[in-house]
């Protein structure tokens, strides 16, 4: 053996890239978050999981043990029984953990995942490593994201099974309808879209103010604001139907989203119905020849959703752009 032989060849350094790392190092940071995240899923999709089967199956057998699935049911059907309530229970955990969501990634976004570490240092501190300030904002909304929309996306496909497989529990209690609120979010791809514009909206307010708390609550309010203005926005995001009824069948019973009901008067014009209506003569007085209801049928599900989740992903695609653009105005080339 020579001398050359004896010699240990140097170990081969691993290297780690700059944005695999910079992934690792901010799990680890806000690792509570996400185990809260994924904490949060799981007891979303148990509850929904369980109402799909046991939950269901039991009201069900409560329902038929009362005979209300006869034609003729009792006074007892109007009150649901203690399997149906925990049926509902468990749905309503679904629906009100995903209503939450925006709330909750805006205020996080806002306050621990950029207005803390702006405020404390540590984003400055990252800047000087491997990771410039666009890498370092980038890698704060593609992971956040991600996780996000995989696991919303998973509730409302339980969901939509629930709501497609459950037709006796649901057909029991009729005042749940497609276009109630949460329903009609989690049913389609408006509660991942809330998701999406309520991290890009906290993390630009965590960049413009750069503290915790004032981010945090700014970026609630902000999300909530957001939220209002587009429930209210919904019924005119898509062309509504009409139905005239005459003034012996009364005003129109629609099941479906109602936008406006009124009274026509022999002109065609639209005025309100008058509080009189059902009295004898009351037609006569106030002129009105029939009752009309503008409506959305249940075909225009996936319209209104498009076209809500369209306005959401803008929000959302406008708010990132303004982060980046704030960023680079404040660190300049380093950007």
């Amino acid at each position: 053996m020579t001398a050359l032989d004896a010699v240990t060849p140097p170990a081969v350094a691993r290297h780690t890239s700059p944005s695999r790392g910079l992934v690792l190092a901010m799990l680890r940071l806000h690792r509570t978050a996400l185990l809260f995240w994924l904490g949060l899923v799981v007891v979303a999709a148990g509850a929904l999981l369980w109402a799909m089967g046991p939950g269901a199956d039991a009201a069900w057998a409560e329902y038929t043990d009362l005979g209300c699935d006869r034609s003729r049911p009792n006074l007892g059907c109007d009150s649901p029984g203690p399997a149906y309530s925990r049926y509902e229970t468990a749905v309503a955990v679904g629906l009100g953990l995903v209503k939450l969501l925006p709330l909750l990634t805006g205020a996080w976004a806002g306050g621990a995942l950029i207005g803390r570490e702006l405020e404390s240092g540590t984003a400055q501190l990252a800047w000087t490593q491997s990771a410039g300030p666009a890498r370092w904002l980038a890698a704060k909304l593609a992971v956040p994201a991600l996780l996000l929309v995989t696991g919303t996306l998973t509730l409302t496909l339980l969901h939509r099974m629930l709501w497609s497989s459950d037709n006796a529990p649901l057909s029991v209690m009729g005042w749940r309808a497609w276009h109630d609120d949460g329903i009609f979010e989690i049913n389609g791809t408006i509660a991942a879209a809330e998701a999406l514009a309520a991290l890009a909206v906290g993390v630009l307010v965590g960049l413009l103010l750069r503290r915790a708390l004032p981010a945090l609550g700014v970026a609630v309010l902000a999300v909530v604001s957001l939220v209002y203005v587009l429930d209210a926005l919904r019924p005119h995001l898509w062309p509504v139907k009409t139905v005239v009824t005459s003034l012996d069948d009364g005003t129109p019973g629609i099941d479906s989203m109602i936008v406006e009901t009124g009274a026509l008067t022999a002109s065609g014009a639209r005025v309100p119905i008058p509080s009189c209506s059902g009295e004898p003569g009351c037609e006569s007085r106030t002129g009105i020849t029939d009752y009309y209801a503008d409506y959305h049928p249940a075909s225009h599900f996936w319209p209104l959703q498009l076209m809500e989740t369209g306005l959401l992903l803008a929000v959302a695609a406008l708010a990132v752009a303004t982060a980046f653009v704030l960023l680079r105005r404040r660190t300049g080339a380093a950007v």
